[in-house]
């Protein structure tokens, strides 16, 4: 399918959802701890929804938690899944410029193990959300910094149907913790984003391939980083910016990745 095709499939999708079946969310915010560290994620899942359903955890991009992961969380809690977009810096804490979230962020790039620490912190609190969530269905996704940390996550073991990376960096200090990963890997990229360049995608899948993961990886021609992000502008010479076609083609993706593993 082109994707164009996946585009339009989507929309299609969306205004379905919306003529057949509004909605009604609960969102709250839950407090929980890593540590000493007190942290604060968002969850949302449909009140109408009955028995329990899969689970998707949301991780943030480096700034932290904000309205845009919260939003993610939202969609999904509209597709029928118990979403929790988790909190990876700390309560209240969310970076006011890129310098500040480039020393929030480099705090876990350079240490691998306090990032699968945390995450899987939030992890515990979806799988222990036992009057709405499967434990057994459980999947995560992850922009930018996010996308880094649920690769992380699955290369930590941890009891995941799948994970899915919008523009996250895909390298790593413990290449051979890839044998570890239990479920499917998609990973979305931008052709022309500086951060993740070809031969970091080509370690990704030789690492993949030697740990004989499920994996797959989608790049967008003309798309940068933070290709879903709308407030990242629309100049991709800078680097970043928002790609409308790559945004929507990942989401249908994503959709369809999580109806064969988790449903």
């Amino acid at each position: 399918m082109s994707v164009w095709a996946r585009v339009f499939l989507g929309m299609a999708v969306g205004i379905a959802w919306t003529v057949e079946a509004e909605a009604h969310l609960h969102t709250e915010s839950v407090q929980y701890r890593h540590g000493e560290t007190e942290l604060e994620g968002y969850l949302a899942y449909d009140e109408d929804s009955e028995g329990l359903r899969p689970g998707v955890l949301v991780v943030h991009e480096w700034k932290g938690l904000g309205p845009y992961a919260k939003q993610r969380a939202e969609q999904l809690a509209e597709l029928g899944y118990v979403a929790f977009a988790v909190d990876m810096y700390g309560r209240g804490v969310f970076a006011q410029t890129h310098d500040e979230a480039a020393k929030l962020s480099r705090a876990y790039r350079e240490d691998r193990q306090l990032m699968r620490d945390r995450i899987a912190a939030g992890l515990s609190v979806l799988q222990q959300l036992h009057d709405v969530v499967d434990p057994g269905r459980i999947a995560a996704i992850g922009y930018c910094f996010g996308g880094t940390t649920v690769l992380e996550l699955a290369r930590s073991g941890a009891d995941v149907r799948g994970v899915v990376s919008f523009h996250g960096l895909l390298d790593t200090p413990n290449s051979a913790d890839a044998a570890n990963i239990k479920g499917k890997v998609l990973v979305f990229s931008g052709a022309d984003d500086p951060l993740v360049p070809p031969e970091q995608i080509a370690a990704f899948e030789e690492e993949m391939r030697q740990a004989g993961v499920d994996h797959r990886v989608v790049t967008y021609p003309g798309a940068a980083h933070s290709f879903t992000v709308p407030e990242a502008g629309d100049d991709a010479s800078t680097g970043m910016g928002y790609h409308a076609e790559a945004d929507a083609d990942s989401w249908q993706q994503m959709q369809e990745l999580f109806e064969t593993i988790l449903w």
